[in-house]
């Protein structure tokens, strides 16, 4: 692994002079996921994505300058020129690949379903499947998500809009759940400590991060933690296609960060856990 970063170095040398000449790297983010990326109560960036974003741009040698977006106009923003690239929770799919180049991915979390404690529905057991790869699910998996489904008859889901979460509920829950949309994660946080959502799918630290708080203390988790299919191959930077040097300038850090520990290292301030790639 340190042959290949070495030789990432050499090869990158053009690039990264071409990025140091800019002097500023404009990185796009969402600003209302936490503890991915958020604006806290100063109005100050924080969270995982924000530390690794500047620990980047700092090995990079540029200046980080980044920019706050609503998640659904994320992706058009960058191509419009808004910002060089998108740092925000997003996991790399088909579909975004066909409008930009991601980087190697660099973060990963599952994603899981969470209600009220006091609703029914906190701690199904679907068939005794406590993870589903959607990428290699095969029959056990696929009657375990049957099962949650049909458990979720006539209930109200919450997803944030524009999402992979979004994707699998309307992809699997559509005509038997009522499936509700919201702009952000805090929107449907609240709707459902008000009852007016059943459950909520998101990502795991996402939730965790809810359930910390006063109002998500009866907030517990229900069914499988899932993966792969629509949730992709992690998480990674969103570039314009033709920015083809900053991509690989992107991808050498990433890897240099991934090998020394780095990204374990604010994972596991951030997450609790490694959730490097």
């Amino acid at each position: 692994m340190k042959k290949f970063i070495i030789s990432l170095i050499a090869l990158s040398t053009l690039c990264l002079a071409t990025v140091a000449s800019a002097k500023t790297i404009r990185i796009g983010t969402e600003g209302a996921y936490p503890p991915w990326n958020n604006l806290n109560s100063a109005g100050e960036l924080e969270g995982a994505e924000i530390d690794f974003g500047n620990e980047a741009c700092k090995r990079m040698g540029v200046n980080c300058e980044w920019v706050t977006q609503d998640w659904d106009g994320i992706i058009p923003a960058l191509l419009n020129g808004k910002y060089d690239i998108i740092i925000a929770g997003m996991s790399i799919t088909e579909e975004r690949k066909e409008k930009v180049n991601f980087t190697n991915g660099y973060m990963n979390d599952g994603a899981r379903f969470f209600v009220l404690k006091s609703s029914g529905l906190a701690g199904l057991s679907v068939g005794g499947v406590t993870k589903v790869n959607m990428n290699t699910a095969g029959g056990k998996e696929q009657a375990a998500v049957g099962q949650l489904v049909a458990a979720m008859k006539g209930k109200t889901v919450c997803v944030q809009s524009s999402t992979t979460h979004a994707n699998f509920v309307e992809q699997y829950m559509s005509g038997s759940a009522e499936v509700r949309l919201y702009q952000t994660v805090d929107d449907h946080n609240l709707d459902l400590s008000a009852g007016r959502c059943d459950a909520i799918l998101s990502d795991v630290a996402s939730a965790l991060d809810f359930m910390a708080t006063d109002q998500g203390s009866n907030v517990a988790f229900t069914g499988p933690t899932f993966s792969g299919g629509p949730w992709g191959d992690g998480v990674g930077g969103a570039i314009r296609k033709e920015d083809t040097d900053i991509l690989e300038m992107w991808n050498q850090v990433i890897a240099e960060m991934s090998e020394d520990g780095t990204t374990a290292e604010i994972t596991k301030k951030w997450f609790g856990r490694d959730m490097s790639m």
